[in-house]
């Protein structure tokens, strides 16, 4: 290979990296669920047994697995991790932000005519 390859630092959460919407939230639930599918390979459970012993849905579990995250909230993820045996110990850093957030637009408003 010739020449040279260009290399970009991330922000470390890829969300943000990719502009995506609520990146701090998408990340957290990332982690979250990648603890959740490490804690069913742990104990060897499959999304039935899972469900068994949480009372979560299979679906559910399903979903973590293959990272469909859309209908989670962060406290249930956080619930079905305590559910699994685990816990979870938040620390909550605030800094200023060094990138913007898009600002938000209004939807355009009907003028009536009349």
């Amino acid at each position: 290979m010739k020449g040279r390859l260009e290399v970009i630092c991330g922000s470390g959460n890829v969300f943000r990296d990719l502009n995506i919407p609520n990146a701090d939230v998408e990340q957290l639930k990332a982690i979250l669920a990648v603890e959740i599918v490490k804690a069913l390979d742990a104990q060897k459970l499959t999304v039935r047994a899972a469900h068994r012993l949480t009372g979560f849905a299979a679906a559910d579990f399903s979903r973590i697995r293959n990272a469909e995250l859309a209908r989670f909230t962060v406290d249930r993820l956080m619930t079905m991790i305590n559910q699994l045996g685990s816990r979870v110990d938040v620390a909550i850093k605030i800094k200023k932000a060094t990138i913007r957030a898009p600002k938000r637009r209004s939807a355009p408003t009907a003028q009536l005519s009349g």
